[in-house]
C-alpha cells in the first residue's frame, strides 16, 4: 500500500484536536504545525478525512518539494512533475500560491510560470493544454514557497471543508462550521450533556452538536475535488459513504437548544437544520431552535453547557443598547437562572468578563477568521459571583 504525505489546514488553535482526530482515523507520522497538521497514510485516509473531519478546512496532498533559486527553477519543477498521473488534460485547473519569506519579486509572475510549466508538459505529451479556470476549477493546485523550498499540493477537498452543504441561510455574522465544532471540543461538551446557544444565529453550533450526537459525518451532503482525480478509487469512496450513512443514529438522546432574538434568523436556522438531515430531532424537540432573548432565557436542566458566540463590536451594531450593557443583563440572567451550568463565550472583546462582572476560570486565544478572539469559560454559581483566579492557557 502506497503511503502519501498530506497537510490538513485548520483554524489556529484547533491544530491539537485536529491531530487527535486524524490519529483516530489511522493517520501516521503526525506533526502539528501552525495552521494545520502534517500526516501520512493511504489515499483512503484522505477520503475519510474529507468525509469525517470536523475541524479541518482543507486536505492537501503533497506532490513534491524542491529547493529553488528563482522562478525558472519553479517552472522546471512544475514542468517535470507527472501531472498526467493525477488528472487529464481536459481538466480545468487553478493555481494558488502562498509565500513566506520568499525572495521572489512577483508572486503573480511565479503563478504564471507554474501554469506554464504544467500546461507545457501536457502540450508536449498529448498536444493539448489544460484550460485555466478561476471560479469553478476541476483541479486546484497549491504552491507553498518559503525562502528556500517550493512545495506543490493538490487540494483534495475543493471547496473548504467547513462548507458542509447544508447552510444556505446565514445570520448576520455566521460562525464557520469547523470553528463551531472546535468550540464544542475545546469546551469539553459531550452529547450526553444539555447544550444551549442563546445567540444561535444561523444555528451553526447547535447543528454541529446535533450531528456529532447522531454520529453524522459532516461531509455527507457535498462533493470533493478528489472525485475528479485519477488516483482515487471511486468505488471505494462510494462504499465509504454508504458505511458512514449506516453509522448515523437519528434516535440518539440529546438536549440541544438554540435561541436568538430575531425570529427571522431562527427560521433560517431551522431551515439549515432541516437541510442538515435533522428534521427528526426538530420534530421531537431533542433539537430546539426558537426565538428568545438571551437576557430572559431559562435553564431546561439542572446542569449543562452554554457554548455561544455573542455579538461584539466587529459583528454587531445594536440600536437599542450597547453590547456591554446587554451582556451585563445576560450575565445577570445566567447567574439567576443557570446555577450549576458552565458557560463558554467566544469574543474579540477582552473586556467581556468585566462587562459581565464575571471572572473567567479559563480563557483560550483563538482566531475566528482574521479576528484574534478569547474563548472565555465561566462557572455559574448561586448568588453573587465569587472571583476565581483565571487559569489562562494564554494571555
Amino acid at each position: 500500500m502506497a503511503v502519501y504525505h498530506f497537510f490538513a489546514v485548520c483554524p489556529r488553535t484547533l491544530e491539537p484536536i485536529l491531530a487527535q482526530e486524524l490519529q483516530s482515523m489511522g493517520a501516521q507520522n503526525i506533526k502539528v504545525n501552525a495552521g494545520g497538521v502534517l500526516f501520512e497514510g493511504a489515499l483512503s485516509l484522505a477520503m475519510n478525512a474529507c468525509l469525517r473531519s470536523r475541524y479541518a478546512s482543507r486536505i492537501l496532498l503533497r506532490i513534491a518539494t524542491r529547493q529553488y533559486y528563482d522562478s525558472h527553477d519553479i517552472y522546471d519543477m512544475a514542468h517535470v512533475l507527472p501531472w498526467e498521473r493525477f488528472f487529464d488534460v481536459d481538466a480545468k485547473i487553478r493555481v494558488d500560491i502562498t509565500a513566506h519569506r520568499s525572495p521572489l519579486e512577483s508572486l503573480d509572475f511565479t503563478t504564471l510560470r507554474i501554469k506554464d510549466g504544467i500546461c507545457d508538459r501536457f502540450r508536449e505529451g498529448c498536444g493539448k493544454r489544460p484550460s485555466i479556470e478561476k471560479n469553478n476549477p476541476d483541479v486546484r493546485i497549491h504552491a507553498f514557497i518559503n525562502e528556500r523550498y517550493c512545495t506543490f499540493y493538490l487540494n483534495l477537498s475543493g471547496e473548504p471543508l467547513f462548507k458542509r452543504g447544508w447552510r444556505v441561510e446565514k445570520g448576520e455574522a455566521p460562525l464557520k462550521e469547523n470553528m463551531a465544532a472546535g468550540l464544542l471540543a475545546l469546551s469539553g461538551w459531550t452529547p450526553d450533556q444539555p447544550l444551549l446557544d442563546p445567540f444561535c444565529g444561523s444555528g451553526t453550533i447547535a447543528i454541529e452538536a446535533a450531528q456529532i450526537a447522531c454520529n453524522m459525518a459532516p461531509g455527507l451532503n457535498r462533493s470533493f475535488a478528489f472525485e475528479k482525480l485519477n488516483i482515487f478509487d471511486l468505488q471505494e469512496w462510494q462504499e465509504m459513504k454508504e458505511d458512514s450513512k449506516a453509522e448515523i443514529n437519528l434516535h440518539a438522546r440529546m438536549q440541544i437548544r438554540g435561541s436568538d432574538i430575531s425570529s427571522i434568523v431562527v427560521s433560517k436556522a431551522q431551515a439549515n437544520a432541516q437541510r442538515a438531515g435533522l428534521q427528526a430531532l426538530l420534530d421531537d424537540s431533542r433539537l430546539v431552535l426558537t426565538q428568545g432573548d438571551a437576557r430572559q432565557v431559562n435553564a431546561f436542566s439542572d446542569t449543562g453547557f452554554i457554548v455561544t458566540n455573542p455579538p461584539y463590536g466587529e459583528q454587531s451594531n445594536p440600536k437599542s443598547a450597547t453590547v456591554a450593557s446587554m451582556m451585563k443583563n445576560v450575565a445577570d440572567n445566567l447567574k439567576k437562572s443557570f446555577s450549576g451550568w458552565t458557560a463558554w463565550m467566544l469574543t474579540s472583546d477582552r473586556k467581556l468578563p468585566s462587562q459581565m462582572r464575571l471572572s473567567e476560570s479559563r480563557k483560550i486565544v483563538i482566531f475566528n477568521g482574521p479576528l484574534e478572539c478569547r474563548f472565555f469559560k465561566f462557572e455559574m454559581v448561586k448568588g453573587s459571583f465569587r472571583n476565581k483566579k483565571a487559569d489562562s492557557e494564554t494571555a
